[in-house]
């Protein structure tokens, strides 16, 4: 009998071969140890902002600490955005879980398809899956902002594809964080500040009959935020570190409503209620969540002999947040007017924990480095619901509410070893890397107390049932609630050298294995030829995959919906639900990526100019379905033997897409004398995506009429929900004691689409300028005085068609954010 080839088994025994026998098995160099630094992402130097490593086959950017404190924001995820125009960090607000854990996307691609590595390390993803209708919907990704700055020694953004060497999640490119390993001095940091602004409203007309009007604009001071960071580094035996940070975040909510022009209160006798002219009308949190966050962070190594170093970090952060959904009214039928007789502003509340620790050893045996690690993190959140109600239990329900909430979990064990050979005809020795990684997840969902969820039986006037739940967020069920892991095992085989003394190349393959859903092998080519010392063409071509979620497979929400006074349950269902089968939902597959680059490299003494065109093809994508709820869809649920079951929505493998686009980065350092030293850059990402193939089902298309399984709203935000382009210039500017950093910052247009081309709105270009100015008041002491948005631009206010409740005047698109200024002052001292 023929045996079958098995490719995960064939990489996997190479790998070990070559290994422990040292065989001369082809690999691309991956040393990953203590500090951090691998070939794939080469470290040339600590560099400025958008300024890339020039000898490497791919684009790199290197970030440093200290251009990512040239900022007023101490969020990691913002700083990276204002540092590299390719990387995208919106700010939606009324998003429930999404206010407090907001992802970023890198070259336009989904939150979850760039890998984030601490020192080289996958670190663990976030239990959320970002459900609402904003930037990565249906995604659960990496919460950099888990990691606190004063422990970041630089950065490095791999712009590019990277599954063959990292595996699952590597498509648009890696977020290398790399830890400080200082064993003497330190630094502490306080940061004030506060935005400062005005903007315009777009009032709706007043009622008929009614005599109140709003302002056309409002000032604002709030969001006022104190974070106090400080880092020391302390020595361990005689050449081991021990490096400690720590950071204390408070932040003021920011309040950007619009001015409520709606009727608030039922009439009396036929009039309005006098209250109608007292009461405040900007009724609503449209913002940045009101947060306390405590995140403490230790990175440590050192040697046990010349050849065997061990190390190691571990942190933890909690996160306590505030956030707000939509404004009841006085007479809203989901209010009780005996417990809130002017209305209420339901807050979403969540605790956020996350932990995480890693050990690992590296030495060497022969002519290998050998490195092996044992990495843990752990993220969970849990929903307080306050300043609410139970509406269907009536004057007696309670206003503060537990609805659960869900807790995600990783374990990664890697084996890497990593020679050089000597080849003949090879301008270079041979690097070669190869290794295995094992990595477990598990995933969690817990319920909310019963009456965050249940039906208290009572009926509305009007005879219908009142809404069941905590309003904003009801709690998860006992029947949602439930746990589940997989575990996946790769291994690969890289190889990097160089040809000739102009060519080098570079070759990789990955095998992943998962419990669940099957195996995926990547591969990678990639190589650069220097036809002079002052230009360089670099290129490469690969494919790639991205898992599905724990949190995409196993998510479930449900609430209580009445259509004509039935009650019908309205569920997020997992793929493999039975209700969701009968609809046509299957189990999810990886979502598969062919990605190709070419790009070019200048240097011309001081300046030096890159410039890379990518193109990303992605088959498969996860998304999640709209919510399927029509009388055909309920019709056709109970003739295949469901009862009760209005509807719902699932995950689906389906839409293609394709992503083109350029990043360009050019920067010149100038030595001006007397004037002082200069650094300046000019950097751009030129993006665009099509959708090419929606998925569709064959039970839903026979119905009629056939819902749609993935509208125009979700296509038209993969395709224009991000900037065209992002183009930054910067200037840093240091003299003696005096610096000073100033930054534009354009977006190009996006489009904040609509259920119909009559409601899509175009938001235009906007240019936002930040300026820094630092004073060193001794070697020790420095002080820091800057604006954010120093002109206070906001993007077009929505006309009342687009913001019926006047409670979100601006798109959650918007790409800046919507907060407007921010005026900050920082005091650093160095010890």
């Amino acid at each position: 009998m023929q045996q079958r080839f098995a490719p995960e088994k064939t990489v996997l025994a190479l790998s070990i071969a070559a290994l422990f026998a040292g065989a001369p098995l082809l690999a691309q160099a991956q040393d990953t140890g203590p500090d951090g630094a691998t070939a794939t992402v080469v470290v040339t130097g600590t560099r400025v902002a958008n300024r890339t490593a020039l000898d490497t086959a791919s684009p790199v950017d290197i970030i440093s600490a200290d251009t990512l404190k040239s900022t007023g924001s101490t969020e990691l995820n913002q700083a990276l955005s204002v540092a590299l125009p390719s990387l995208n960090f919106p700010r939606p607000a009324l998003t429930d879980g999404t206010d407090t854990i907001r992802p970023a996307t890198l070259r336009g691609m989904a939150p979850d398809q760039s890998l984030v590595l601490v020192n080289s390390k996958r670190r663990h993803a976030s239990s959320l899956v970002n459900l609402n209708g904003s930037i990565g919907r249906g995604s659960a990704a990496v919460d950099l902002n888990t990691i606190p700055s004063a422990i970041v020694k630089n950065i490095e953004v791999l712009r590019d594809g990277a599954a063959a060497q990292y595996g699952s999640d590597a498509i648009s490119g890696v977020v290398n964080v790399r830890l400080r390993t200082d064993r003497s001095g330190g630094e502490g940091t306080i940061t004030y500040g506060a935005h400062v602004t005005e903007y315009d409203l777009w009032n709706d007309d007043a009622p008929a009959g009614a005599t109140w009007s709003g302002p056309n604009s409002r000032k604002r001071t709030d969001g006022q935020t104190t974070t106090v960071s400080a880092w020391k580094g302390l020595p361990l035996g005689d050449s081991g570190y021990i490096t400690l940070a720590a950071e204390y975040k408070n932040q003021e909510h920011t309040e950007r409503s619009g001015y409520d022009m709606r009727q608030q209160y039922p009439k009396v006798n036929g009039a309005y209620d006098p209250r109608e002219m007292t009461i405040n009308r900007f009724d609503a949190w449209y913002g940045d969540p009101e947060m306390q966050q405590k995140t403490v962070f230790v990175n440590f190594g050192d040697n046990l002999t010349p050849e065997v170093k061990f190390y190691g970090w571990s942190s933890y952060q909690l996160r306590d947040a505030r956030s707000a959904g939509y404004f009841r009214r006085s007479l809203d039928a989901r209010n009780v007017q005996s417990i809130y007789p002017d209305g209420f502003l339901p807050i979403i509340a969540p605790t956020v924990e996350d932990f995480s620790a890693a050990a690992g050893v590296s030495w060497s045996i022969g002519d290998w480095d050998l490195d092996t690690s044992l990495v843990y993190g752990q993220n969970g959140m849990n929903y307080d619901i306050q300043n609410t109600l139970n509406a269907s239990i009536g004057p007696t329900s309670k206003t503060n509410f537990d609805s659960g909430g869900f807790s995600y979990n990783q374990l990664v064990y890697n084996l890497t070893g990593v020679r050089k050979y000597d080849v003949a005809g090879l301008a270079s020795p041979l690097n070669v890397a190869v290794g295995t990684e094992a990595r477990r997840e598990g995933y969690e969902l817990h319920a909310g107390e019963p009456d965050s969820w249940r039906n208290g039986g009572v009926i509305l006037s009007n005879g219908t049932p009142a809404a069941s739940g905590a309003q904003v967020f009801p709690g998860f069920r006992p029947t949602d609630a439930g746990h589940t892991s997989r575990v996946a095992i790769g291994a690969f085989v890289d190889v990097e050298a160089n040809i000739t003394d102009k060519l080098l190349a570079s070759a990789a393959l990955r095998e992943e294995h998962y419990n669940d859903f099957g195996s995926n092998l990547s591969g990678k080519l990639a190589g650069r030829f220097d036809f002079t010392k002052n230009f360089a063409l670099r290129g490469s071509v690969q494919n790639g995959f991205r898992a599905p979620s724990l949190q995409q497979q196993k998510f479930t929400s449900t609430s209580t919906n009445f259509i004509n006074g039935i009650p019908y349950e309205i569920t997020t269902f997992t793929p493999n639900d039975p209700v969701a089968v009968a609809l046509g939902a299957k189990p999810l597959k990886a979502e598969k990526s062919t990605n190709f680059s070419l790009g070019a490299v200048v240097r011309l003494a001081p300046v030096s100019l890159t410039v890379d065109a990518y193109r990303i093809n992605m088959r498969d994508r996860i998304v999640l379905s709209e919510n399927l709820t029509s009388t055909a869809v309920r019709n056709y649920i109970v003739s295949q033997g469901f009862t009760g079951i209005g509807g719902g929505r699932f995950f689906i493998n389906g839409v293609d897409t394709k992503t083109k686009g350029v990043d360009i980065v050019a920067s010149m350092p100038w030595k001006a004398g007397a004037a002082g030293h200069f650094d300046f850059t000019l950097a751009g990402n030129f993006n665009r995506t099509d959708v090419t193939k929606v998925p569709t089902t064959a039970q839903l298309a026979a119905l009629n009429p056939a819902p749609v399984l993935f509208d125009r709203v979700n296509v038209l935000t993969l395709e224009k929900g991000q900037p065209k382009n992002k183009i930054t210039a910067s200037v840093n500017w240091k003299l003696n004691q005096w610096g000073v950093t100033a930054r534009a910052t354009r977006y190009g247009d996006v489009l904040s689409p609509g259920t119909t081309a009559a409601f899509d709105y175009t938001l235009k270009a906007k240019t936002i300028v930040d300026l820094e100015a630092r004073y060193a008041l001794s070697r020790q002491m420095s002080l820091a005085l800057g604006a954010d948005n120093l002109f206070d631009k906001y993007s077009e206010t929505l006309p009342p068609a687009l913001n019926t409740t006047s409670n979100t005047p601006f798109s959650n698109y918007t790409p800046f954010g919507n907060n407007g200024r921010y005026v900050y002052a920082r005091a650093t001292y160095s010890f």
